[in-house]
């Protein structure tokens, strides 16, 4: 039988909004956020991931462990993921398909939202701990472009799968340009809207 995978963004895919940034204030209060993100202003059409490391090295670099892990574990309960969207994963969960996370997002929440939702395989942004301190450093690279497809391939491996993958930005093309069906997202609704109501009939 050939194995079925959705995979999905999380920020602005699963969800309507970025999450990063609302997390960073969470820990750290906008002000402090504020001033990490004024620096990057200038770049802001330049390396993304080497501006978000940076920006993550100004808030979280020196943190408790157990500090920025409860304030994750906070902040999940606190994002939402669209009415849509969850109708959707329960649509692939009904069909047997393998449900994924590929995402830029931080580990130290989205883990938990995976778990509320039942999504047994995440692949994202991991933050670097040493001695139970946060470094501030991002562990790997950060998931986001050509890394979501390297890990998804990963996870595929050598298996013949036939994927869905569902995204919203630039960040997603690769991921998406391996699926067997790639599905444009916005702001947690789907582009297509004849898949809103073709659930039932789709195909694996």
């Amino acid at each position: 039988m050939t194995r079925t995978v959705a995979a999905f963004d999380f920020d602005g895919t699963l969800t309507r909004r970025d999450a990063v940034v609302p997390f960073l204030a969470s820990v750290a209060g906008w002000p402090a956020v504020a001033r990490a993100l004024a620096p990057e202003a200038r770049t802001l059409h330049g390396d993304r991931d080497a501006a978000k490391a940076r920006v993550l090295m100004r808030i979280l670099a020196g943190r408790d462990q157990e500090e920025v892990q409860d304030a994750g574990s906070r902040f999940a309960t606190t994002v939402r993921v669209t009415t849509e969207m969850r109708r959707r994963i329960e649509w692939h969960r009904r069909e047997g398909h393998e449900l994924a996370i590929v995402s830029a997002s931080l580990d130290v929440y989205l883990l938990d939202v995976a778990r509320d939702l039942g999504v047994g395989t995440v692949l994202c942004t991991t933050v670097e701990t040493e001695s139970g301190v946060c470094t501030g450093r991002i562990v790997g690279a950060n998931c986001r472009g050509p890394e979501k497809a390297a890990r998804l391939l990963t996870v595929l491996g050598d298996d013949t799968a036939r994927l869905w993958a569902y995204g919203d930005s630039r960040g997603d093309d690769e991921m998406l340009a391996l699926a067997d069906h790639p599905i444009r997202v916005r702001r947690g609704r789907l582009r297509d809207r004849s898949l809103r109501s073709a659930t039932g009939s789709a195909s694996r």
